[in-house]
């Protein structure tokens, strides 16, 4: 006597469900990184305390339409140039009432490179 035993039938593995996880965690991914470039600055605030005695002192202010370096308006371009000639030096920045955080950041990136530099940003 031969028993017959069914067996069960495995259904195909369907491939679309997978490629479909698979384009959407591609998808969230790509979506999710950035392309761009990150870059940092230092940033500091004004604290209490003074110059050592050999450092020179450079007051600038950014205004929403002019930057003036010790008083005298200078184009973004020229500021660094203008704060290369003493060995050490502290550069106080004065923000306007419309100036805007991009136009700190643009003053900030291009006085980065300046050596002997310390930027401090007054409230």
């Amino acid at each position: 006597m031969a028993l017959e035993v069914q067996r069960k039938r495995r259904k195909r593995l369907s491939m679309t469900s997978l490629i479909d996880v698979i384009f959407l965690l591609l998808l969230f991914f790509m979506l999710t990184s950035t392309f761009s470039k990150f870059a940092e600055i230092q940033f500091s605030t004004a604290s209490v305390g003074g110059a050592e005695p050999d450092q020179a002192i450079r007051f600038i202010k950014l205004d929403a339409d002019r930057i003036l370096v010790d008083g005298a308006p200078v184009p973004l371009a020229q500021v660094a140039p203008m704060l290369l000639d003493a060995k050490s030096q502290i550069a106080l920045i004065s923000l306007g009432p419309r100036a805007t955080s991009q136009q700190l950041i643009d003053l900030l990136i291009v006085l980065a490179p300046v050596e002997n530099l310390r930027t401090q940003v007054l409230g």
